[in-house]
């Protein structure tokens, strides 16, 4: 039997071989990878592996855990369904940057120290900078290039708190920190960029929709859920995240209401959906942080669905909002089925995965008492499936008439969201499974009559209010406009901060330029270049007068000497009496 490795190896060093391969045997090795990487993962058995010294240092490669394998698993699933409805795709840079970026991921959940943990979480962002620059427009350069300076912002937080924090325990072991002093708050900020908490977000729905139709799909699933993993491993119950959470849940539905790109209105609402896991990892219950961790697995399965079927969409007909869009279910019934299937999890309808996950940190928080926070999520559930259950179909499949006729998705791209449409099913009708892996032993049962008869009344009032709003003409109309987020703040912050320093501290510049470079030191350029000469005709020229008494002698040899003197080339003799005089003077000085 072979002996296992690290799980991200095989990712990693799998992209390396991409770009020597060509036609059906690439697209074969490409889905070959996660199915090698699933079998190489069930066969590691729970504990400590791949541990390696390096100064002074246990660096740890696979710290398994029933937390680090229910990500694991879904990092592979995912995986294999994104490189399933990538096979059309003939660029290599996606390909190696979305197998890298999924090796990091699976570095990141697997890392038992803090050291190989930022070597991985560095790598995400990386890698991840590819899928959006893949597009290869102006808008994507832009997003691409925001997206890695405030990544690059995130990983200078994280590592600083790390390095605070060695200094301190002298221990990199990556578990449970807590807010307990200056390192772990640059750690938990670190954590916070990538989780794209409020004001901070903005890098999310910037770049996601910026990037190639494959690639978003690969972006839907790392980046945040290694942060919502990083949380739930070091900063469980977190009262501070409760509220971050709550907050997340929250806001981004006023966006996403508005929203015209429908591919931005998904992006709001992954935000959204984090906000569903975040929350539930500050209650800290083993309810909530079980609910918090089914519902990343499940979120993973129905944001790509939702991503993948706006990008058959988007790949049929070139456009993505939805003033361009209505019509398609006419020649895309199964992707338009599909997207429905998305819709109906996100939102939580009874069989559908987001049931049997969202309710369990509704749950914990009604268990902690903690009303006002059940109502923010209260209003979130309802909210989301305004914007996502209700819009997203709508919008791309149905409403006004757009005259499109598109072919119906590739085969490949129909069967990735089949498999992925089938687990959000199955999931939803059947939780057992999904429940067993879980970080704790669960003791929940979903399908009660409450729980039931609560969300069906909360789906169906939140549809008659869309009806009711759309019919009164109510409801946000779809506009061809750019909405303004909260990095508007800070874009025209920064430009006036760069407008402030260039005017100040150039200004600076400017004027000392003027005083010492122009001023004095050219004063000293020109005396050290004419000075001797000038200081020569200061004391030769006086002497010469008392030398020679003849008049009109004394005025042809001034002409002459005064002309020497500007050439710099003067009588032997001359410079030998000046040689004296200036040692004369020394010697009185002294």
């Amino acid at each position: 039997m072979i002996n296992p490795v690290p799980p991200a190896a095989i990712f990693i060093i799998g992209a390396l071989f991409v770009p020597f391969l060509r036609g059906r045997l690439k697209n074969g090795y490409l889905l070959l990878i996660p199915v090698l990487g699933f079998i190489n993962l069930i066969s590691i058995p729970e504990g400590t592996h791949w541990v390696i010294r390096f100064l002074d240092y246990d660096l740890v490669f696979g710290k398994i855990d029933r937390l680090s394998l229910i990500f694991g698993y879904i990092f592979h699933i995912i995986s294999f369904i994104a490189i399933l409805y990538a096979q059309h795709v003939k660029d290599d840079l996606q390909h190696v940057a979305g197998l890298i970026y999924a090796g990091s991921a699976l570095g990141v959940v697997f890392s038992g120290d803090l050291f190989s943990f930022f070597i991985f979480w560095e790598m995400l962002t990386v890698a991840s900078i590819f899928l959006i620059w893949a597009r290869r427009t102006r808008a994507a350069m832009g997003a691409g290039f925001r997206y890695l300076l405030v990544h690059a912002a995130g990983g200078l937080f994280l590592l600083a708190g790390i390095v605070l924090h060695v200094n301190q325990t002298g221990s990199i072991e990556f578990g449970y920190l807590g807010l307990n002093g200056l390192a772990s708050y640059f750690i938990f900020f670190g954590f916070g960029i990538n989780c794209a908490w409020p004001f901070l977000h903005p890098w999310l729905t910037d770049a996601y929709p910026e990037a190639t139709i494959t690639g978003t799909i690969f972006l839907s699933a790392f980046t945040t859920k290694c942060a919502v993993y990083a949380l739930a491993r070091a900063f469980p119950g977190t009262e501070a995240l409760i509220w971050i959470g709550a907050a997340m849940a929250g806001f981004p539905i006023f966006y996403a209401v508005i929203e015209n790109d429908l591919r931005r209105v998904l992006a709001y609402s992954l935000i959204n959906q984090v906000g569903f896991m975040v929350c539930g990892i500050g209650i800290g219950t083993n309810l909530a942080i079980n609910g918090a961790v089914a519902h990343a697995f499940n979120d993973i399965l129905f944001k790509a669905l939702l991503f993948m079927s706006m990008g058959a969409v988007m790949y049929r007909t070139g456009k993505i909002n939805g003033t361009a869009l209505g019509g398609l279910y006419k020649t895309m019934p199964l992707t338009c089925i599909f997207c429905i299937v998305g819709a109906a999890s996100i939102s939580a309808f009874p069989l559908f995965s987001g049931f049997v996950s969202k309710s369990m940190v509704m749950d914990a928080a009604a268990h902690g008492h903690l009303k006002i926070i059940w109502f923010i999520l209260l209003f979130a559930s309802a909210g989301v499936f305004h914007h996502a259950g209700i819009k997203i179909p709508f919008f791309a499949f149905f409403s006004h008439d757009s005259g499109m006729r598109p072919k119906e998705a590739p085969l490949h791209m129909l069967i990735a969201m089949g498999i992925a449409a089938f687990l959000c099913i199955f999931i939803g009708s059947f939780p057992g499974p999904l429940y067993s892996l879980l970080p704790y032993p669960v003791d929940y049962v979903p399908y009660t009559m409450p729980h039931v008869v609560g969300q069906t009344q909360l789906l169906f009032f939140s549809a008659l209010a869309f009806t009711l709003l759309m019919l009164a003409g109510i409801y946000p109309a779809e506009q061809r406009c750019v909405n303004l987020d909260a990095d508007w703040f800070y874009r025209k912050g920064g430009r006036l901060f760069y407008s402030l320093m260039d005017k100040g501290f150039n200004g600076l510049n400017k004027i000392a330029d003027r005083i010492f470079v122009g001023g004095l030191a050219g004063f000293l350029c020109r005396f050290a270049k004419e000075g001797a000469v000038r200081l020569q005709l200061l004391v030769m020229v006086p002497l010469w007068f008392l030398i020679d008494t003849d008049p009109t002698n004394r005025a042809v040899k001034k002409e002459n000497f005064i002309h020497a003197a500007r050439l710099g080339s003067f009588p032997i003799s001359h410079i030998a009496v000046f040689a004296v005089l200036y040692l004369t003077l020394l010697f009185f000085i002294r």
